[in-house]
């Protein structure tokens, strides 16, 4: 029995839509202008590759304007839902409502625009899209600022808006609580749109630059969430890459501390140009424990980026980690990280030195302060939080690393640190970003590779890079 014919209100509602929604004319130049901002987001937050259904999706007009082929839609309009397929003769669509969906299949990719509004029970919707989704689904679902209502009902009495009959207006607030209680967990949130209608070409410099700034004023708030995981813990295998230049003091400490996690684990050096003696120190610790896996090459270019890209480019584990030789951070540690993305608190595992007391000497001052300013600029960009962007460790799946590395060319590949490329691959992809606090500890060994303001300059540079690729766009 579906939904709608055991609820009879809710099959009231349902009809009343219908009927509305067949009614529907020829979009306004303002709503045309308006669906082509949205499509300009979701064709950044939708992988090209992705399987995708949108629930309520009218005259296709939206997924006419996505790249991907492998597309589904839903309405409840019949004369809609005929539109659609002239318009995106390669999907597919059906004549459906999201509360009695009945699809047999998964989509790696759910999509609700502006159609929030219009649905009769939310909870209902977000609980069934469970049958059409995988643990690796993404929801990413728009609808429209309250703030903006009264500017919208003028808009409607100018003919520049066709205000629907049946309108929920919901706030962010409201959506992310029925989020939750669908068993969706919200992966990061946006507004956007500060200016929907043409404006002689100022609305995309408005767009582009000032809604990243007023976002509590813009039109559309972007949700994406993710199924909630099953913490039920994995034994998957794991591959820890540890970059080392001048660390000969600190390689067999290395091998010695990390734990072993997994069905098994791999430990990959990659030297790095050292003028000490540790690629010897390397080799030597290699021999002297022929019981474990421990794997040793010499990176081809120069940079943390490059030695991590490298390791993980051999890499056999499922889970990919990232350990800096200088172990200020304690292999001891390093199960939370596997432990989060195991069991789903995470599908990114990011260190952070700023929650516990570190040691006297491990971080100066200045140092100090320019992490939490990153941290804080990070946040804000990725719409997720993050304390300490600047640690050295850094845990996803290898999967997810190959996905980054396809999509790579949207950032570019100019990371030395590798830290940020992967933080920004991870975002893209829309993945759920979790610290992991470490105490943080002096070096016992060496000197640091950092050079502070050169290297400062640098991720400065690098994140006004990526925030026009993020935010601004």
């Amino acid at each position: 029995m579906s939904a709608s014919s055991s609820n009879p209100i809710l099959s009231e509602h349902l009809t009343q839509v219908a009927a509305t929604s067949s009614q529907r004319g020829v979009p306004s130049w303002a709503a045309r202008s308006y669906g082509r901002m949205l499509a300009h987001y979701y064709r950044l937050l939708v992988p090209e590759t992705a399987s995708v259904l949108e629930i309520g999706c009218g005259a296709g007009d939206l997924l006419a304007q996505l790249p991907n082929r492998d597309v589904e839609g839903l309405d409840l309009s019949a004369s809609l839902v005929e539109q659609a397929r002239a318009a995106v003769p390669h999907g597919r669509f059906h004549v459906q409502a999201g509360e009695c969906l009945t699809l047999d299949r998964k989509f790696d990719v759910i999509i609700l625009s502006d159609t929030l509004n219009l649905v009769g029970d939310v909870q209902e919707v977000f609980s069934r899209l469970h049958s059409v989704s995988h643990p690796r689904t993404r929801l990413i679902l728009n609808f429209q600022n309250q703030l903006w209502r009264p500017l919208l009902g003028i808009a409607s009495f100018l003919g520049l808006h066709r205000a629907p009959a049946v309108n929920n207006w919901l706030s962010r607030r409201d959506v992310i609580n029925l989020c939750q209680l669908a068993d969706w967990e919200v992966i990061c949130h946006r507004t956007t749109i500060l200016c929907p209608l043409p404006l002689l070409g100022l609305e995309r410099l408005i767009n582009r630059y000032l809604s990243p700034l007023l976002q509590i004023f813009g039109l559309a708030i972007f949700i994406v969430a993710r199924p909630r995981p099953a913490r039920a813990g994995h034994t998957e295998s794991v591959s820890v890459v540890i970059p080392a230049r001048n660390e000969a003091g600190n390689i067999e400490a290395a091998v010695q501390r990390t734990p072993r996690m997994g069905a098994r684990t791999e430990l990959i050096f990659v030297e790095g140009n050292s003028t000490d003696h540790t690629w010897r120190e390397i080799q030597r610790v290699q021999a002297a424990y022929p019981q474990l896996e421990i794997r040793i090459l010499q990176q081809p270019g120069r940079g943390k980026g490059d030695a991590v890209r490298a390791g993980f480019a051999v890499a056999t584990g499922e889970i990919l980690l990232i350990l800096d030789a200088d172990l200020t951070m304690p292999p001891e540690e390093l199960p939370k990280f596997y432990a989060a993305v195991t069991q789903g608190h995470a599908e990114f595992a990011n260190g952070c030195r700023l929650v516990y007391p570190m040691e006297k000497k491990a971080m100066q001052f200045l140092n100090m302060c320019a992490n939490k300013t990153f941290g804080l600029l990070f946040t804000w960009m990725l719409g997720q939080p993050l304390k300490d962007t600047l640690c050295g460790t850094k845990v996803l799946r290898r999967t997810d690393y190959e996905t980054i590395v396809a999509n790579r060319a949207y950032f570019g590949d100019f990371d030395p640190f590798g830290d940020f490329d992967l933080l920004f691959g991870a975002s893209r992809l829309n993945l759920r970003i979790a610290d992991i606090p470490i105490r943080y500890r002096e070096r016992t060994y060496g000197t640091t590779n950092i050079q502070r303001w050169k290297h400062g300059w640098l991720l400065l540079c690098m994140l006004v890079f990526a925030a026009r690729k993020i935010r601004f766009v």
